[in-house]
């Protein structure tokens, strides 16, 4: 998968993604996107309050990335509408990892393994 595929799988549209201003945000940064998906990887699944304050974003901020993440397939709701990590959602982290470490060097975050 070259890097242009890896960030049309990863970020795709940006429809529904708003900022505080409640304009769409004209691209959702990556490393937050990472950040959740490594939380969720650590945890497995976790309530929103948790998974907000895990990831050191506002809840309202992590409210819109889950609702954009749900859309593209990388994150679900369980019955006590806890956050659960998709397959898709691993294999996108993984993915955008080593992207992260071809073209840019190093990443920002912890990798996991």
């Amino acid at each position: 998968m070259n890097r242009l595929d890896v960030l049309i799988r990863f970020c795709g549209s940006f429809d529904g993604l708003k900022g505080n201003s409640g304009e769409p945000i004209s691209k959702p940064d990556l490393y937050v996107l990472a950040r959740v998906i490594k939380t969720l990887k650590e945890k497995n699944r976790m309530n929103k309050t948790a998974l907000a304050t895990s990831t050191g974003l506002s809840y309202d901020r992590l409210i819109k990335y889950l609702d954009w993440m749900a859309q593209k397939g990388f994150i679900a709701f369980d019955s006590n509408d806890d956050v659960v990590l998709t397959k898709l959602g691993a294999e996108t982290y993984d993915q955008l990892v080593k992207w992260i470490l071809q073209y840019i060097g190093k990443v920002r975050f912890q990798k996991l393994t």
